[in-house]
C-alpha cells in the first residue's frame, strides 16, 4: 500500500499503521483521513491480518489533532463534510473485525484523542499528553469526543475535560481509565508489538466475536446483552477453532487456529 501520509507494514498477522506527517505532528488533514479509511477497508478484507496497531511517526506525537491550517477557513458545509469523514473512519475502526491497538507516543489531542478512543486497547508512552482542547479554538469536538469520552470516563469527568480544555498526563489518563497501560517511550512499539502478536495468535473468529459483543453489549440492557452472548457462544461451536482449541487443551498441546 503506497500512501502520501501514512505507512503500513504487515508482519506475521499484524499490520502497523503509522501516520507519517512529523512536520505537522501527524495532524489529520482530509487526505490523511481518507488514506486511513482506505487502509482500514483493505486490512479488513485481508484475512492474513489478525490485529492492527495504530501509531504516529516520531516520539513527539501520536496525532496532535486535526489540521487547523486546513480547518480554519472551512465553510459550515465543508466543516460538516470533514466531521463526517472523521466519524466514518472511527466507526470503521470500531466495527472492524480487527482488534485495534493505539500506541500513543506523545501528543494525542483533539482528533488524536478521538482516534485513540475508537481503538480497542490503548497503550501510552510515559511522555503522552492526552485531551480534547477544542474549546480553546472556539469549537466543540468533531470526531466523536463528546460521545466516546463520557462513555469511557463518565459524564462528569468528561465534561470537566471538554469544558476546560485541560490535557492529561499518561498517568492521569490511566488513573481515570482512559488508557490501559503506560510504557517508556523507547519501548512503546516493542511492548505493543508483543501484545499484538499475542492477540494475533488467538482465534480470529473469537477476537472478532468478543470485540463485537463488548461494543454492542455496552449500548443495550444487560438482559439483551447476555442473550446476545448466548447466541455468539453457541455459534462458536460451529467453528474449527472451537474444536481445535478444546482438543488441544485435552491433548495438552498448543492449538493451531485457522480463523474459521
Amino acid at each position: 500500500m503506497n500512501y502520501k501520509n501514512i505507512v503500513v507494514r504487515e508482519e506475521d498477522g499484524v499490520a502497523t499503521i503509522t501516520i507519517n506527517r512529523p512536520e505537522a505532528l501527524n495532524a489529520l488533514n482530509k487526505e490523511t483521513l481518507m488514506e486511513l479509511s482506505s487502509t482500514v477497508d483493505k486490512l479488513e478484507n485481508n484475512k492474513k491480518i489478525k490485529v492492527a496497531i495504530l501509531t504516529g511517526s516520531g516520539d513527539k506525537a501520536f496525532i496532535a489533532g486535526a489540521d487547523i491550517k486546513q480547518m480554519k477557513d472551512l465553510t459550515p458545509l465543508e466543516a460538516k463534510e470533514f466531521s463526517e469523514i472523521g466519524h466514518n473512519l472511527l466507526f470503521k475502526i470500531e466495527k472492524s473485525r480487527l482488534p485495534f491497538i493505539a500506541a500513543v507516543n506523545g501528543y494525542a489531542l483533539g482528533g488524536g484523542c478521538e482516534v485513540m478512543m475508537a481503538c480497542d486497547i490503548i497503550i501510552a508512552s510515559d511522555n503522552a499528553l492526552i485531551g480534547q482542547p477544542e474549546i480553546n479554538l472556539g469549537i466543540s469536538p468533531g470526531f466523536g469526543g463528546t460521545q466516546r469520552l463520557p462513555r469511557l470516563v463518565g459524564k462528569t469527568k468528561a465534561k470537566e475535560l471538554l469544558l476546560t480544555g485541560n490535557n492529561l498526563s499518561a498517568e492521569d489518563a490511566k488513573t481515570i481509565g482512559l488508557v490501559n497501560n503506560i510504557v517508556e517511550s523507547d519501548k512503546l512499539l516493542e511492548h505493543v508489538g508483543k501484545l499484538a502478536h499475542k492477540i494475533a495468535s488467538k482465534s480470529s473468529v473469537q477476537t472478532a466475536f468478543i470485540k463485537e459483543l463488548v461494543n454492542k453489549g455496552a449500548d443495550i440492557d444487560l438482559s439483551n446483552a447476555c442473550a446476545l452472548e448466548i447466541s455468539y457462544f453457541s455459534s462458536s461451536f460451529s467453528t474449527h477453532d472451537q474444536k481445535e482449541g478444546m482438543n488441544a487443551f485435552v491433548e495438552k498441546r498448543k492449538p493451531e487456529f485457522k480463523g474459521e
